[in-house]
């Protein structure tokens, strides 16, 4: 897996974790992060956007406007009901991690990973 695609796969996750708890506009989203994770990833405001993009045109969320208490528009995440499943299947963060263990190690593979139901 390339860096990036890695990279892509990790925001995709954290992002909706970050959205597990209630909608969200993307600054709330990036603040969400930024509690959970000590500032370890330090995401310019930026860099959310396109993860939010990316995972709506997916179909794991859902965007509507909503005014804001200064009566600007903002643009409000949740997940859907995919997003959920995405996010609560355990099979897909394991393979999510073992796929970045294996692009750090350059040897591990998420199919030499055995899950039993």
């Amino acid at each position: 897996m390339a860096s990036s695609e890695m990279r892509k796969g990790h925001l995709d996750m954290i992002v909706l974790a970050a959205l597990a708890s209630g909608p969200a506009h993307g600054y709330a989203v990036i603040e969400e992060i930024r509690l959970r994770d000590g500032g370890a990833f330090d995401l310019p405001k930026g860099a959310i956007y396109p993860v939010l993009y990316r995972l709506e045109q997916g179909g794991l969320l859902n965007s509507r406007w909503n005014a804001a208490g200064s009566g600007r528009q903002r643009c409000v995440y949740s997940l859907t009901r995919s997003g959920r499943r995405a996010l609560a299947d355990p099979r897909t963060l394991l393979r999510r991690l073992a796929d970045t263990i294996g692009s750090v190690f350059g040897e591990f593979s998420y199919a030499t990973v055995r899950i039993d139901r």
